[in-house]
């Protein structure tokens, strides 16, 4: 048994707009250091920690937390799309041996991700990749929310149970630091709109229609022609010390409307990171082998790739 983590931000910017400078370069940089270090840690299955989008987590049943036993890819912003090499063996244990510590997390044996999930294990493992893995979703988007604390012990709990499989496990987690991109709420808005939220199931064609909206808005941004809420470095920062700190009960007390004052409509993707260092937090103390950080303007985002090892491996 042994724990590696990897965290990554996604972007449907990504390869779509340049952020300009040398910053698209830096981040490929750093995305081959985690690759490489994915490599040398060798994992037998991979665990992610990601959000959804109101792709295929909506509200005919929001759970707060799900294990897919089996899943598919939606085939947003570029990413896979079909069936996909999940570990269903072990994901049904680690739901059963996550559960039975109190934690409430769901299964699915079909549940759909997104490039909230899809992006980054294409980063490490390249598209079309056939490497096992687990997706864990992590609600970040559907209203209410749970308290802040509930995900620092379900990120615990599984990373206890993923310590009794007996496999090399690594964590990997997925979600932007700040950003504020228009996010629908069912609460208060038109029928329209609810029944999106319940309900989504674009063709192709619509699906590729609207990733094209809103790629030109982001564009619109990086040159200058619209303007977006800026992204909040002091907030991700603040966030990016509890992670490297191992003081991850810091976390429980921060309110969740507070969150998104502070690191925007989005910024509740960073679940997934605390999450996953969560998990690795119950091998004991850890170290950044990887901590890169940058204030993407153009984007309106913070953007992060960090790895992380136990002290004792």
């Amino acid at each position: 048994m042994s724990l590696a983590l990897a965290a990554l931000s996604h972007a449907p910017s990504f390869g779509n707009v340049d952020p300009g400078g040398t910053i698209f370069a830096e981040i490929n940089e750093a995305l081959g250091e985690v690759r490489s270090f994915v490599e040398d840690f060798a994992p037998d299955v991979t665990v992610i920690f990601g959000p959804d989008h109101f792709n295929g987590v909506l509200y005919s049943m929001m759970p707060p937390f799900a294990i897919g036993a089996q899943a598919v890819g939606v085939g947003d912003y570029g990413t896979g799309e079909g069936p996909l090499p999940v570990d269903s063996e072990t994901a049904r244990e680690l739901h059963a041996l996550t559960i039975a510590q109190g934690i409430d997390i769901a299964r699915s044996e079909r549940l759909e991700v997104d490039h909230g999930v899809m992006q980054p294990l294409e980063f490490l493992f390249g598209p079309g990749f056939d490497n096992p893995f687990v997706p864990v979703f992590v609600n970040a988007l559907g209203k209410p929310l749970t308290p802040m604390a509930r995900i620092r012990l379900m990120g615990e709990a599984l990373g206890r149970a993923a310590q009794q499989l007996d496999k090399r496990v690594l964590l990997v987690a997925s979600g932007g630091l700040s950003h504020n991109p228009p996010i629908p709420e069912y609460d208060g808005s038109p029928e329209p709109v609810q029944q999106r939220l319940v309900s989504y199931a674009p063709s192709r064609e619509d699906r590729a229609a609207r990733e094209g909206k809103i790629i030109e808005g982001i564009q619109a941004i990086a040159d200058g022609r619209a303007s977006s809420a800026p992204l909040n470095e002091e907030w991700d920062q603040k966030l990016m010390k509890v992670l490297r700190s191992g003081s991850l009960s810091d976390v429980d007390g921060w309110d969740n409307d507070e969150f998104i004052a502070e690191g925007g409509s989005a910024a509740h993707e960073m679940r997934s990171w605390i999450a996953a260092f969560s998990a690795l937090s119950t091998a004991g103390a850890y170290n950044m082998v990887v901590d890169r950080y940058w204030p993407v303007r153009t984007w309106g985002a913070g953007f992060g790739i960090t790895a992380a090892l136990p002290q004792n491996s």
